[in-house]
């Protein structure tokens, strides 16, 4: 691969109309990559997604968003082949497109704990615990086989997955989501091994604490965040932005021989001491 390539670049971002996933399709669309969003919002959220998408539209970038649960097969065998439909109209128009990103960045899942003596406080159940690893780690796996097996992915596609330190730490009713991001993180490891021979890289991002739709769905969020702060060499929380800068940088073809990482991308968060100040 080198900066002279000219196919034409397509970005698939699962979780596209908030925090990580909106920020990612926004600088990627401003670094010229068309984009396809697929999104589960209702009718409240409907406006939001809709201001994403026109941002990305301003960037004079082809756009499509797909209002779907991205954890249904069903529904991704639609989108998986509305992608081929796609990019069969863009090879008859003499274009050459292929996916050169894909990123999975869903957080939907419980917030419960496993066991608890409080009356008042539920534990997980078997459906939940298995629900939070089905969308927020295994339909990784799901997701990038169809699109392999459907030939859009290529030489030099990089593919990537929102992940936390939540994989490595626990926190008070996290253990759900933790359970589902270190399976994430394995998921990521296995496929760049697979995928090493097609010219494929897959690397998870750890993102540090961010003040996103999804975070301020953990009980106890308000806390977390000024503990965030509170170790944070930086002193602040990080942000979709940061991370989103990061992923396009990542994407380079000049990063070919980086996969199967866990990359942080907080600031320092996660070493956990704030610079003595004066």
């Amino acid at each position: 691969m080198s900066d002279n390539d000219r196919r034409e670049r397509w970005a698939l971002i699962l979780g596209s109309s908030s925090g990580f996933g909106a920020a990612t399709a926004i600088a990627l669309a401003r670094d010229g990559y068309g984009i396809i969003g697929v999104h589960l919002d209702m009718r409240s959220g409907l406006a939001a997604a809709e201001e994403v998408r026109q941002t990305i539209e301003a960037s004079g970038v082809p756009v499509v968003f797909h209002n779907v649960n991205a954890a249904d097969e069903a529904k991704r065998h639609g989108v998986v082949e509305a992608i081929g439909r796609l990019f069969d109209e863009r090879r008859a128009a003499g274009a050459d497109p292929y996916l050169a990103v894909f990123l999975h960045s869903l957080a939907f899942g419980v917030t419960l704990s496993y066991i608890t003596t409080d009356p008042a406080r539920r534990e997980v159940s078997q459906r939940q615990l298995e629900m939070t690893a089905d969308v927020m780690a295994h339909s990784m796996v799901y997701w990038v086989r169809d699109l392999f097996h459907a030939g859009l992915f290529a030489k030099g596609s990089r593919i990537f997955a929102m992940t936390s330190e939540g994989a490595v730490k626990v926190v008070p009713t996290y253990g759900p989501v933790s359970a589902a991001k270190a399976a994430l993180e394995s998921h990521c490891r296995q496929l760049a091994l697979e995928l090493v021979p097609f010219g494929i890289t897959v690397n998870a991002i750890r993102a540090g604490v961010a003040d996103t739709r999804a975070s301020r769905a953990i009980p106890g969020h308000e806390e977390l965040f000024q503990y965030a702060r509170e170790r944070n060499p930086a002193g602040r929380l990080t942000t979709p932005e940061d991370v989103a800068e990061a992923i396009v940088a990542l994407a380079s073809p000049r990063l070919h021989w980086m996969t199967g990482n866990t990359i942080g991308v907080d600031g320092g968060e996660l070493m956990g001491s704030k610079q003595a100040e004066g």
